[in-house]
């Protein structure tokens, strides 16, 4: 009979397939897998790919994609990424410039496309959030970019979902968070080394975003190759 060691070893090997021509994708840091996750809908989701570059999207292993820009949203923006994505995508519906009837209407035109969620911006107001939730049937996604944010009073409006962007303060928000809630779903920016994104895990985020380089750069660093340098 195998010995527990070896079965544990077996149950543990997973098999990858890949492709010649979709070997090159972006792969994010294989220690986001330390994440707990956050299980929407019968999926469990620990990595999110933060972008709205459709050809990154469709290039990338991450559990989901997050996309939110610093533009009014628009409904032709949001079909063209669910059109792209194999994956899960978090829509941003606004909440600081539009905001009121107007983000409603995008959040659940959002839901009738597909999102796994929207994400509304930290202006957002909780009456908003509360008037949001008795419309749409995804989750509601409110970003923290301060330590001062009313925590209490964006649980108490319904937001089922905290995405933590606090820069060098992001452990240090979601430690406070933790304070006051151990079970609210906490989606967080991790940085692109694996000492901050497990440190960010550590904290209490549930899940990690990460920001791709841009094709810009990807292209510079195909160029080299090509040039031989």
């Amino acid at each position: 009979m195998e010995s527990n060691d070896k079965i544990i070893k077996k149950l543990k090997y997973v098999p990858e397939i890949k492709g010649v021509l979709r070997s090159n994708y972006i792969e994010l840091p294989s220690c986001i897998a330390e994440a707990s996750g956050i299980k929407i809908f019968g999926k469990r989701i620990k990595s999110i790919l933060f972008s709205t570059d459709v050809a990154i999207i469709k290039n990338t292993n991450a559990d989901a994609v997050i996309a939110v820009y610093p533009f009014t949203p628009q409904l032709v923006i949001t079909q063209a990424l669910m059109l792209a994505s194999d994956v899960p995508v978090f829509c941003g519906v606004g909440g600081g410039l539009t905001t009121g009837k107007r983000s409603i209407n995008i959040a659940l035109h959002a839901e009738f496309q597909g999102a796994i969620g929207v994400v509304m911006n930290k202006p957002t107001p909780n009456e908003l959030i509360t008037e949001l939730k008795s419309t749409i049937d995804i989750p509601v996604v409110i970003t923290v970019v301060t330590e001062d944010e009313d925590i209490e009073g964006r649980l108490a409006a319904g937001a089922d979902i905290l995405n933590v962007s606090g820069a060098s303060k992001t452990t240090n928000i979601i430690k406070k968070i933790r304070e006051i809630s151990k079970t609210v779903p906490i989606i967080a920016t991790g940085g692109n080394s694996r000492d901050s994104i497990l440190r960010t895990i550590e904290a209490g985020a549930n899940a990690i975003t990460y920001t791709p380089p841009s094709t810009g750069e990807i292209f510079t660093e195909a160029m080299k190759k090509y040039r031989g340098e």
